[in-house]
Formats: structure tokens, sequence, C-alpha cells
């Protein structure tokens, strides 16, 4: 072909189905040329993968020790989590990722940094003794289907602190927050010291606020009056280490299954517990969106650093008293910020850190920075200016698709919808478990007991309403997601209410629970009433 027909030959455009395609394209086409050109990796976050923009969402737990981290996410997942321990000491010592898996089982970190299938491979530069302590725990779980959750080391304090953990861990939190869709920071209410590792850590977080979510736990072991002065002495502490003057959400409950201490706060319990499973149960919904507004973050950023890369580069002097005026250069370095924002018209906002930014230039060679690449800086303002733009249609209708999507199941997020302990209806779901009649009913032995309880309720033609049965259960104290639970396995015949036979079930799965067992998720053979299983058979 001669030169002239190979001129005229055009490339077909590139078709983008989705809004992850789109922003792993522009991100591996305009972004990623101007970062390793002007080395923003070596200052700020290392490079991103496809398993970033592929992954699931993820949750990052974090919070003091003992403040009931790794508690709170067997609550979420009604679950115990492979090679995980829980006591009032520091027990978690390790990064653990929670993901779903076939099998049950444990991987270590230097084995996962290398698959590529998970978002972890550019952990590698935080060196070995943070990878010995850094794991996965696989797991089969519905909870785990939707989303990823990063259970965290405890956060040290008083003596403790100063002890070193032989690896930057503000500098991990700060990369897992730049990834995650959602920061859970927990506190405890008989432990609101913010110490100064704490304090770090929260200093991690920032420029991630709009994914922070604060919850103060175990807040059934106070009564109301000093649930009141704990909730104000939080606000205030959160205050000074946030510096902003916006409030930050905080939600207020004791997640964990057992029963509550104190009880006079129940119902705000209650509903703090749904605002907060309904703000995770939306994560896989709003991804795409998290997506993008992080990349447009990142564009911002890498866009100013180039700014002040090149600038540096320009004040060099060619041969003589470079050292002097590189050290008079970092001095400058927020004069050079301002002269910047001013030049460019760039926000205040879109720049980093100035302090920690110079003592990280101390350790480059300004004579090997790089001047300002004008087409690398026009495809960064196309991406900016018009390239997210023409991804926005595309975004607007997955919203649409995901909005008839439940998000996440499974785990106490079950519990949030059965019976008479919340609104709607709770009985979308049938068990399609088949049961054997001649199976002995393991509660018969119990029924007795029972069955003075259901009569004292003052069932109506033999059957106790939800409200009768909800005011009986809610009298156990154990929390509300545990009942709706409870109450989805015990009512048999999906009827919104429960017969003498259900009742007794319903109390026995209470105190299996009471006892410190878990919950089946689906109404084993041996526990379905007698009746029920004829109407079952009848039913086949």
């Amino acid at each position: 072909m001669s030169r002239w027909g190979r001129k005229n030959v055009k490339k077909a455009p590139e078709v983008i189905r989705t809004v992850t395609e789109g922003l792993k394209s522009l991100y591996r086409k305009k972004l990623l040329p101007l970062e390793q050109y002007y080395g923003f990796h070596d200052f700020h976050s290392l490079s991103l993968e496809d398993a970033d923009f592929d992954n699931k969402p993820m949750v990052l737990v974090v919070g003091q020790y003992s403040t009931g981290k790794t508690t709170f996410i067997k609550y979420l997942l009604e679950q115990d989590i492979p090679g995980s321990r829980v006591g009032p000491e520091p027990t978690t010592d390790c990064f653990t990722a929670i993901m779903h898996g076939e099998v049950e089982g444990v991987i270590p970190g230097n084995a996962l940094i290398v698959d590529p299938n998970k978002p972890f491979r550019k952990l590698n530069p935080f060196g070995n003794t943070f990878l010995n302590r850094f794991q996965c725990a696989q797991m089969p779980n519905q909870v785990l289907e939707s989303i990823s959750i990063i259970d965290t080391p405890g956060i040290l304090s008083g003596a403790k602190q100063r002890v070193s953990r032989g690896y930057d861990f503000p500098a991990v939190l700060r990369w897992f927050a730049e990834r995650v869709d959602r920061i859970i920071l927990l506190f405890d209410a008989h432990k609101l010291e913010i110490s100064d590792e704490f304090s770090e850590a929260i200093g991690a977080l920032k420029g991630n606020e709009d994914k922070l979510r604060v919850v103060l736990n175990k807040a059934d072991m106070v009564g109301t009056q000093q649930l009141m002065r704990v909730y104000g002495a939080l606000m205030w502490s959160l205050g000074k280490v946030f510096g902003t003057p916006e409030v930050l959400r905080v939600y207020i409950g004791s997640f964990w299954s057992e029963p509550l201490l104190v009880p006079d706060n129940r119902k705000l319990f209650e509903l703090e517990e749904e605002d907060l499973f309904a703000d995770i149960q939306n994560l896989p919904r709003n991804a795409a969106l998290r997506k993008l507004n992080d990349l447009v973050k990142r564009a911002r950023l890498v866009r100013v650093h180039a700014h002040i890369i090149s600038y540096l580069k320009q004040e060099m002097p060619s041969v003589f008293r470079k050292d002097n005026k590189k050290k008079h250069l970092i001095h400058q370095l927020p004069v050079i910020f301002t002269k910047i924002q001013l030049q460019h018209n760039i926000s205040a906002g879109d720049f980093p850190d100035c302090a920690k930014m110079q003592e990280q230039l101390m350790a480059h060679d300004f004579t090997k920075f790089k001047s300002l690449k004008p087409n690398l800086m026009a495809a960064l303002d196309e991406l900016l200016s018009s390239d997210i733009a023409k991804l926005m249609p595309l975004l607007r209708q997955e919203e649409l698709e995901a909005g008839d999507q439940p998000g996440v199941q499974g785990g106490a997020f079950l519990g949030t919808r059965a019976g008479p302990f919340t609104e709607g209806d709770p009985f979308a779901e049938e068990n399609g478990e088949e049961c054997e009649e001649e199976e002995d009913w393991v509660v018969t032995k119990d029924k007795p007991k029972y069955d003075e309880i259901f009569y004292n309720l003052a069932p109506n033609e033999g059957k106790l309403s939800g409200t009768k049965a909800k005011d009986w259960m809610v009298s156990t104290r154990l929390p509300n997601s545990v009942l709706g639970r409870i109450w989805k396995l015990s009512d048999v015949d999906r009827d919104g209410m429960l017969d003498d036979e259900e009742f007794a079930l319903a109390s026995h799965l209470i105190e299996v629970k009471l006892e410190g067992h878990g919950l089946p998720p689906e109404l084993p053979s041996r526990l379905i009433p007698p009746s029920k299983r004829r109407q079952k058979g009848s039913d086949a």
C-alpha cells in the first residue's frame, strides 16, 4: 500500500460498553503516561491496575484496639472469619482482606500480592515486614459476593504506641483509603481518647472524608444520660482532629449478636443500624460513580504535580549552586504553590500537603525533573473537560439498571427486612428445603414451657399477631437484625403471624442465640414444625 493510502486509513473508534471499561481506557491512555513522565508514583499513590477498576466494592474498618472491629465484621457476615481472634487486648495484628471464596482458607501476604486478580499487587513496596502482617481470609458468604471487607490492626494508645510496627502504618492506611468505597471508623463508648498513632491514622484518611462513616460502638453499655455526654465528647474530639466546620455523621449502636446490656436506647440503636446498613447495601449500586469520582480526584492531583515539578525544573540553574537553589526552592514551596495556583487558575484544594511534599523533595535530584510537555497536559485537560462527561450518560444508565437490584444481601442484612421488625414485604423469599415428616422435632421437649408463654400473650384464634410477638421477642434484648432473622425462620407459612408451633420454634431459636450459637441460613428439616411438614408435603 502506498504512503498516501496508509494516511487515509482511519482507526475504528473504541467501543465502551461500561463505565469501568471507559475509566480503564482513559487511565491507561491519558493519565498513566503523565504520571510516569513526572514521577507521580514517587510522591503520591502508586499506579492503578485493571484489578483496581474491576474489583467489587471494599469497606475499610479502622479503630483503636478492642473497639469491636472484628466483632462488627462478624456481626455483618454472621460467620466466623478464618484466622481471627477476639479479645480485650490488641488481638488483630494483621491487615486482613475478607473476600468471597468457594473454599474457606487464609492466603498469606506474599502470595496475595502476586495474584493479578486481586487489587493488592501495588502493596509490594511496603516491604516484607508489612507483607508478613497482611493476609486474605476467603470464605463462602453471601455478603462477600457483593462487597469485600478490610480488617485493620487495632490502633495503639498510651505507652504501647511507642513500639514500632516495622512498616509505615499511616501510609498503608492511606493506600487502602484511596481505593475503598467506604471507611468505617469505630469508637468505643468507654475509649474516646485519640492517641498520637490514632491521630496520624485519621490524618492518613484526609482527602477521603466523603467515604468516612463514624460508628460509636458498645453504646449499650451506658445509660441515656451518659450516652449523651459520650456523644458530645466524641464530636468535640473529632472536630479537633479533622479541623473542619462540617459535622461528621456518627452512627450509634451495639454491633454484635449479644443481648443489649442497657436496653433504654434500643429504638435509637435500631434506627441507626438501619441507616448504616442501608448505606453499606447501596455500595454496589454506587461503585461505578465512586471509581469515576476517585479517578477525577487523581487526575486533578496529577495536573498539580506536573506543574510543581516543571516549575522546580525551570527554576534550577544549569551549572552552579544547584544544592543551594534546591534548598531555597524547598523552603519557598508554599509561595510556589500560590504562584502556580494563580498562574494556572487551580483550586487550593487540589494541592498536596506542603510539609509532606517538602520532606519528599529533599531526596530527589531536581535536575532530573521534566519540563512541561504540552501534548500530555492537553490530553489531561481533555480527560477532565470532555472525556469524563461522555461517560455520564452510560453512568446514569447503569444506575437505573442497578436501581432494581437489592444491593448487599445475606448475613445481618437478611434481618433488616423480616416480619414485624420492619415495614414492607418480608416474605419475598421461600425456603425450598424438603423435610422428612418422620424426623423428630427438636423443639418438642420444651414446647410445654413455650406454650405457657404463648397463651399468656392472648393469641387471637390460635395465632399471635406480629405486634404481640415482637413485644415479647424484644424483651430478650437481642438486636433487631437477629430477631428479624429469627422471625423469618419461624414464620414458616409466611402469614405474618405465629401459631403455637411457630412461637415455640422462635423461642427455641432465641434460646440458641442467647447461648452463643449461630442461626442457620435456612430452616433445617429437624426444626420445621410437624404440622408445617404435612402442609409442605401436600403442596408438593
